[in-house]
């Protein structure tokens, strides 16, 4: 045995489903006391790897060691009882308890609260948290949550913790924060293994990297001595060009028109309150804001699946021509189409909302024309060849085109549906996070065509969550903050420090 062994090693680890290798022979290892970064296109088996370790799968072949010792984790249990912890992009909280409950809740021995509050209170001390025991999880922000997921880890003694896409919600002043809480604990020897897409992150607190591609190991390697290009060229296996274009937008008529919109969201609190701004054909409208900001009502406001307040408006002018004004207040996403507007939209919910897990693709296809006569798909009249085009242009990993949508990973489910929604021809494009959950190669692929759809003219709401993009891409930014507007900035001019203080005012 070494005598100073890796935090955890794997050994010709090797996971399959139906068949397919999602993990195949792979070996590294992780240093105690050291920030790595996972990095893989989509479908290349970070996130199966991760859940190995985190005892959610059991692996079909190889070994793991933990501390230089073999072990066998065949449950979270297993991993806790190992000093191993993983915290996933959807929070495992109790809204209605305090931080204090969620952490106690589960952990071994007697309740005693005032220990757990000290304990907590200790935490955050030692490793610069920020967080009152006593608030309640309804009642926290984004980070907060998140911060409080870390503790809970860190309250049972985890010693290597994963982190799965940690900022994609975050401003970036949370972002430089929570990054400043990851090298403390990485100081005081935690290793910390995080999953994400985001290449300057990586490069900026990562001590290394570890890629995957196609399910098998291709290499760690210093960060110090990496850059974008080199990690994205190493994910895909060839040479790919990084560069977000924007077009300056020509011809712009205002499309869409929407006045002291108000939508009303849970517990009986405005999800959205007097927004106004305009919507222009021929230019990308980032919109930006912290998680829960009221993002998603807005769009869904315009695409007729959210009911407004009195004295809220919602106008289309066909062509945008302003003489023949169509009010979509009221109306349904059948009877916004009978006006004979084409409006696409990319849910935030791509399984819930946007597409039926149990289909295959052609039939999600179907669904976009169901109610329609002859379709609108374009030179597309079979939506199996239609399917196949999607496949083949976005690269879709799928054993068959008719294989039940929900077993793909959410990238290639995430592809399925902007390819559907983007392929339809729309005057009017809505997207909520279109990229989310995608590989970089691949999200280069959805902003190109999105770019192609505003130098056809049509009107681009892009929500992101990714501010060094949305200053990229857009052309304006409508900037939320808890349901209010902060503003609209010039994309060209904005920095993303100036958008992180709107979206976090107060």
């Amino acid at each position: 045995m070494p005598e100073n062994p890796a935090a955890v090693e794997f050994i010709k680890l090797t996971k399959y489903f139906g068949g397919m290798a999602a993990n195949h022979n792979i070996s590294f290892s992780i240093r105690r006391g050291e920030i790595l970064s996972l990095l893989g296109e989509n479908g290349s088996g970070k996130t199966t790897l991760m859940n190995m370790l985190a005892g959610i799968y059991f692996p079909d072949g190889g070994e793991i060691y933990v501390g230089g010792k073999k072990v066998s984790i065949k449950s979270p249990k297993d991993a806790f009882e190992l000093g191993i912890g993983m915290i996933h992009q959807h929070f495992k909280l109790i809204d209605v308890f305090t931080a204090a409950e969620n952490v106690a809740l589960g952990a071994e021995g007697r309740l005693n609260l005032r220990q757990t509050k000290a304990k907590i209170e200790e935490i955050c001390e030692k490793y610069g948290f920020e967080l009152d025991p006593d608030q309640k999880v309804y009642d926290m922000s984004v980070s907060q949550k998140q911060t409080l997921e870390i503790i809970k880890l860190l309250y049972r003694r985890v010693e290597v913790l994963i982190l799965d896409e940690p900022t994609a919600v975050l401003t970036p002043q949370e972002t430089k924060s929570l990054f400043g809480v990851i090298r403390n604990m990485r100081d005081d020897g935690k290793s910390i293994i995080i999953i994400t897409h985001k290449l300057k992150e990586v490069l900026e607190v990562s001590e290394r990297v570890a890629i995957l591609r196609k399910g098998e190991y291709i290499d760690t390697i210093e960060t110090s001595r990496a850059n974008e290009l080199m990690l994205t060229e190493m994910m895909v296996g060839k040479k790919v060009t990084l560069n977000i274009s924007r077009p300056v937008p020509e011809n712009t008529a205002k499309l869409i028109e929407v006045r002291s919109l108000s939508v009303m969201g849970a517990n009986s609190f405005k999800a959205l309150d007097d927004i106004s701004f305009d919507m222009y054909g021929g230019e990308v409208l980032g919109i930006a804001g912290i998680s829960g900001s009221g993002q998603r009502e807005l769009l869904e406001a315009i695409a007729g699946l959210n009911k407004t307040q009195p004295g809220s408006e919602i106008n289309f002018y066909p062509g945008g021509e302003t003489d023949k004004v169509k009010s979509l207040i009221g109306k349904s996403p059948k009877e916004i189409r009978e006006l004979g507007i084409t409006l696409s939209f990319v849910p935030e919910d791509r399984l819930g909302m946007g597409l039926v897990g149990s289909m295959g693709m052609p039939e999600n296809m179907m669904l976009k024309t169901y109610n329609d006569n002859g379709g609108v798909f374009l030179n597309h009249k079979d939506p199996e060849k239609y399917a196949k085009q999607i496949k083949d242009t976005l690269n879709v990993a799928t054993p068959s085109i008719n294989t039940p949508v929900k077993t793909l990973s959410g990238g290639n489910i995430q592809k399925v549906l902007v390819g559907r929604e983007i392929s339809s021809a729309p005057s009017v494009l809505l997207t909520a996070y279109a990229v989310r959950g995608l590989d970089i190669n691949t999200s280069y692929m959805i902003y190109d065509l999105i770019n192609e759809q505003k130098k056809k003219g049509v009107a681009v709401a892009f929500v992101g969550e990714d501010l060094d993009v949305l200053l990229a891409i857009s052309d304006r930014i409508l900037v939320l903050c808890g349901g209010k507007s902060s503003g609209v900035v010039d994309a060209r001019k904005a920095t993303k420090e100036e958008i992180g203080l709107m979206m976090s005012a107060r």
